[in-house]
């Protein structure tokens, strides 16, 4: 195989992996925790779009009584970061 088809070959099989491959496990207890936490703020979320990042996590298309929103909270649950969409 030449240099540039290996090359190629690599490249699509790393494009080929799901999203989700990179992301850390969120144990069932944390997802519970976090979706409490949303819960008194108004807000829900898929589980599937909590990831653990950085010590914290990230959570994608938070759904709020007034919009939609992408968070980052701490590893103490607080909120860190939120963007809406």
């Amino acid at each position: 195989m030449t240099s540039r088809l290996m090359k190629i070959t690599f490249l699509s099989a790393i494009l080929a992996l799901p999203l989700g491959a990179f992301a850390q496990e969120v144990t069932a207890d944390k997802q519970k925790a976090i979706l409490d936490v949303l819960k008194t703020m108004q807000c829900e979320v898929d589980p599937v779009n909590i990831e653990a990042d950085d010590g914290g996590f990230e959570l994608d298309d938070v759904f709020c009584a007034d919009g939609q929103y992408d968070m980052k909270l701490n590893a103490d649950l607080t909120v860190a970061d939120k963007r809406k969409e």
